[in-house]
């Protein structure tokens, strides 16, 4: 016998069954606006998760079954949390991005030459771990830089301790990570329309 899931659980809705209703679903990309220019769903809105919360009234109207998408699923999760609060109802792709490629299924690109840049986990890698080669380095000249190492170190195991991710809130507030205004308004246009 299964466990009934509590109204919050996000439904997840595997990779073939998503490849099958994929033109009856409105697939919502929650990566950043780079991530997303790296490769998206067929047919995919992009609303950085840190966006969601401007786009509700949007996806509240939306009439088609809402699915979240992002790299590997923890993202889309957070976000059919979020949208479950408010009462919207939507799925998660298992495996997010990353399993409907490696199941064999095609990826979009914007055709407005957006430029992809690194997945925000892979951007967290390299961040924290040129901080705790800065505070090694220039712990050789004075043995107070350790402490920067140590904090990452620590940062780092808060952040699997807790699921959540200070270092990249801070990132996805990068540059070419932030979303144009006109992008998330071009998208909840297209939402509406839909």
């Amino acid at each position: 016998m299964s466990t009934p899931r509590s109204p919050l659980t996000p439904r997840p809705v595997g990779i073939e069954q998503a490849r099958e209703r994929l033109s009856e679903l409105t697939v919502v990309d929650v990566r950043t606006p780079g991530e997303y220019a790296s490769g998206h769903l067929p047919g995919a809105l992009n609303v950085p998760l840190d966006q969601l919360e401007r786009a509700l009234p949007a996806l509240k109207e939306s009439s088609a079954e809402l699915l979240m998408v992002c790299r590997s699923g923890a993202r889309s999760e957070k976000a059919c949390l979020l949208l479950a609060e408010h009462g919207v109802t939507a799925a998660t792709l298992t495996g997010g991005t990353l399993a409907w490629v490696a199941g064999g299924h095609e990826v979009h690109r914007p055709a407005d030459g957006a430029q992809a840049t690194w997945a925000m986990e892979r951007q967290v890698r390299f961040t924290a771990g040129a901080l705790v080669l800065v505070g090694l380095g220039l712990g050789l000249l004075h043995p107070a830089w350790q402490l920067l190492s140590a904090g990452i170190a620590g940062g780092l195991v808060f952040s699997a301790v807790t699921d959540t991710c200070g270092m990249a809130a801070i990132l996805a507030r990068l540059p070419h990570n932030r979303p144009r205004a006109a992008d998330l308004d071009a998208t909840l246009t297209a939402l509406g329309a839909r």
